[in-house]
């Protein structure tokens, strides 16, 4: 299943206040950029969220599923949005900024192992 150019408009259109926001086709699904980091995606029309440790109990608290892009048990670090949430323009510039922010720290700390 494709994404639609119109439901991508949508979620970036409900994520305005999350920062600067960019995104691009990657593997058949649409990423999100914050401020040049990925936090988001959209497969299947259908938003993704990176979850880490920071933001899993909100994801398991709902009715959110992870990412399982092969078909199988194997999943990624991306958890689907809630459907209340997603139309909450607050509630998921909130959830936004906490997956970006995850996302970000976890970017930082592989460069610093890097180093």
């Amino acid at each position: 299943m494709a994404v639609s150019k119109e439901y991508v408009a949508f979620v970036l259109e409900q994520l305005a206040g999350v920062g600067v926001l960019s995104s691009r086709p990657m593997f058949g699904a649409v990423s999100i950029y914050g401020d040049g980091t990925i936090f988001a995606m959209v497969h299947d029309d259908q938003l993704y969220l990176k979850v880490g440790p920071h933001n899993l109990a909100d994801f398991e608290a709902s009715d959110s599923e992870p990412f399982r892009p092969y078909g199988d048990e194997r999943t990624m670090a991306y958890w689907t949005v809630p459907p209340d949430v997603l139309e909450d323009r607050e509630a998921l510039v909130a959830w936004s900024k906490k997956a970006l922010d995850g996302a970000q720290n976890a970017s930082r700390a592989k460069t610093r192992r890097k180093r």
